[in-house]
């Protein structure tokens, strides 16, 4: 796979003062058409071998462009902050939006290649990972991202002349570092490493560009000219056509297979048992939250159910028993343009919560799967993806300590037209019910079909749905508490 970037490309100084000028404008030009029409982001990977000048062409990158409109990150060993979340949250959180370049100077490959080579990781556990990674370019690719990797490469003499180069001349020789020759000591099983995990992840998505390193004029220029040949591309394309999906059978009316319809809604509590047994599992939640274990875990407890379906008064009292320094409660309203510049999963990334803590989700990533798709605020093709991408996020979580406990708070068409009722008679209650609550409830037999394909498709044996009868109050309180006791007890 390497062999075509060892032939000893090179271009003279001539050529290279003549072209560069001329390759710099039309980069520019692209750039500012990119942030102009902000339909897409743009993501650079620069990978490869140790002296093959992935840094100076990060550099010559942001000369050569506007700095201003171009995000660069070096990510080196993890901090604190991001060893306590997904491994795959330090670069969530600093994806560019639409219009931005980002340039990824050691990418999600670091740690995966890194880890084969100094076999921490089995080839079977490489492979998993490279099958997330490609999921997760694949996502961002669906999501309109023009992704762009290049493996800058070098020979194994070229790489020893490289070095001793680099460590000979007094003003780079802080550059070179004992790593850097412990790697060269591997050269031989870090080429077949990287070689595999460049077979294995190059995607029709997102495929790598190999180019040889050992001559820095060469190695701008095909870079340069590369990233101008896929941005003109995309620029230029005409807006595809939408994409023709085939939707999933629309449920008879009379849904007698439907999960929310054998819910039994008649399920009460009377008000003396409802006090015991909030006391009993508030004290539990708060005794299993201090208990040394569960410094290592997190909780991201996820709130989803048809409007006035008590997930508030849930939430509150989940909230009453934790302590205020360790818990947020993230409501999900309409996504800002900020957001909406994003993926679709960017606004939950980035409030993942620490080990130690709770994330409470007052609705979540479900949105994508439930009002988006009833209400057509995105395609078929768009939510129908959603449910392997929601499971896959749920999976990283979960790897990484998090326990979900996700909940449905399920009410009958009768109790929530009551409630909605008494909201609107209530003054300090009024601001609970819009007109975007009425026009909702017209579509009551549209959501229960989507409610249905979301548990069929993203209750998994990891995450699984908990479906809570709401129609009185306290019971569901009480059995939302009770639960999520049960959850964390099992995983501490």
């Amino acid at each position: 796979m390497f062999e075509s970037a060892e032939l000893g490309h090179a271009i003279d100084k001539a050529t290279y003062k003549n072209d560069v000028p001329v390759l710099r404008e039309a980069l520019l030009d692209a750039q500012y058409e990119l942030l102009e029409k902000a339909d897409f982001p743009v993501i650079i990977l620069i990978s490869g071998v140790d002296g093959a000048g992935k840094g100076e062409t990060v550099n010559i990158l942001n000369e050569w462009m506007d700095p201003r409109h171009i995000e660069t990150h070096a990510l080196d060993v993890p901090s604190c902050e991001e060893e306590e979340r997904p491994p795959m949250w330090r670069y969530w959180r600093v994806l560019p939006p639409k219009g931005k370049i980002g340039i990824f100077f050691r990418s999600w490959y670091s740690a995966p290649i890194s880890d084969a080579l100094h076999r921490k990781a089995k080839n079977s556990e490489l492979d998993q990972q490279l099958d997330r990674i490609i999921r997760f370019e694949k996502m961002l690719a669906d999501e309109g991202a023009l992704i762009l990797k290049f493996w800058l490469h070098l020979s194994k003499d070229s790489q020893r002349k490289r070095l001793k180069s680099l460590e000979k001349d007094p003003a780079t020789r802080w550059r070179i570092t004992e790593r850097d020759w412990k790697n060269f000591k591997v050269y031989d099983r870090f080429r077949m490493v990287s070689e595999h995990v460049l077979r294995q992840t190059s995607t029709p998505e997102a495929p790598w560009t190999i180019i040889e390193g050992a001559d820095p004029r060469y190695r701008y220029v095909a870079v340069g000219k590369a990233i101008l040949q896929a941005l003109r591309s995309r620029l230029d394309a005409p807006s595809p056509c939408p994409a023709i999906v085939a939707l999933p059978p629309i449920m008879p009316k009379l849904d007698t297979l439907s999960v929310l319809n054998r819910l039994d809604l008649s399920l009460k509590m009377g008000k003396k048992k409802y006090q015991q047994e909030l006391e009993k599992y508030q004290g539990k939640l708060n005794l299993l939250t201090r208990e040394a274990a569960f410094r290592q875990h997190s909780v991201a407890a996820v709130f989803e159910g048809f409007d006035a379906a008590g997930k508030g008064s849930a939430i509150r009292r989940i909230t009453g028993a934790l302590d205020a320094r360790f818990y947020r409660v993230v409501p999900t309203a309409a996504p800002t343009e900020e957001e909406r510049a994003q993926p679709y999963l960017w606004r939950f990334w980035r409030h993942l919560p620490r080990l130690g803590h709770f994330a409470i989700f007052d609705r979540s990533w479900y949105g994508r799967v439930l009002v988006e798709r009833v209400e057509g605020f995105c395609s078929p093709a768009d939510w129908m993806r959603a449910y392997g991408e929601i499971n896959d996020f749920e999976e990283q979580l979960i790897r990484s300590r998090t326990i979900v406990v996700k909940f449905w708070l399920h009410v009958s068409q009768e109790e929530q037209l009551r409630r909605f009722k008494e909201r609107e008679q209530t003054s300090f209650k009024s601001f609970k019910i819009t007109p975007d609550d009425w026009r909702n409830r017209e579509k009551r037999d549209e959501y229960e079909r989507a409610v249905c394909d979301m548990i069929d498709r993203t209750s998994t044996e990891i995450a699984p749905w908990t479906l809570v009868e709401a129609d009185d109050k306290q019971y569901a309180r009480i059995k939302v508490l009770k639960t999520l006791c049960e959850r964390i007890e099992r995983e501490l």
